[in-house]
């Protein structure tokens, strides 16, 4: 297969994207995808729809606080906000799981990260980082894996304090 046919796939399926979602709904799915702040040219370009459209939806997300901003000089930048897409993994895990899921989760999250530790005789995936040499593959991959744990493992227990807390409010 040519790069140019690579090219007529990617433009179809942008002219599919667009055909089938409103302005609204792709500058939406960009900003939810972002986790550094771009510009609203940035977005625009993504999202296929004109800079002052964009401008327009991010000021909109930022009014329902499903987006923030922050300034880089001149520029404004737009994100997801941290804070809400937290709140909804916390909301949809307690939604998913019982407490003795949860706690189950929890007790095996805590030992992959004891094996963590004691395999690389180290108390956190930065320290293991700053002993990792460039060519070390299996240890990098551990590393990620060690990080995805470790920020799971606090949702969890976010999760769970969460439902304790709403359960002395309702009693």
């Amino acid at each position: 297969m040519t790069a140019e046919t690579w090219d007529d796939i990617n433009e179809h399926v942008k002219a599919e994207w667009k055909a089938e979602t409103t302005p609204f709904e792709r500058v939406y799915e960009i900003v939810e995808q972002t986790h550094e702040g771009q510009s609203a040219a940035e977005i625009a370009e993504r999202a296929l729809v004109s800079e002052p459209t964009a401008r327009r939806h991010c000021n909109a997300l930022v009014n329902t606080g499903f987006a923030e901003t922050e300034a880089d000089g001149q520029t404004t930048l737009y994100k997801r906000n941290t804070d809400r897409i937290l709140m909804s993994r916390i909301r949809e895990l307690r939604e998913e799981a019982d407490r003795d899921t949860l706690l189950g989760g929890i007790k095996q999250m805590k030992a992959e990260i004891r094996r963590y530790e004691d395999r690389y005789d180290v108390v956190s995936p930065e320290e293991l980082a700053q002993r990792l040499s460039a060519d070390e593959t299996e240890g990098w991959s551990d590393l990620s894996k060690w990080r995805t744990i470790r920020e799971n493992l606090a949702i969890a227990q976010a999760a769970l304090a969460y439902d304790d807390a709403s359960q002395q409010l309702a009693a």
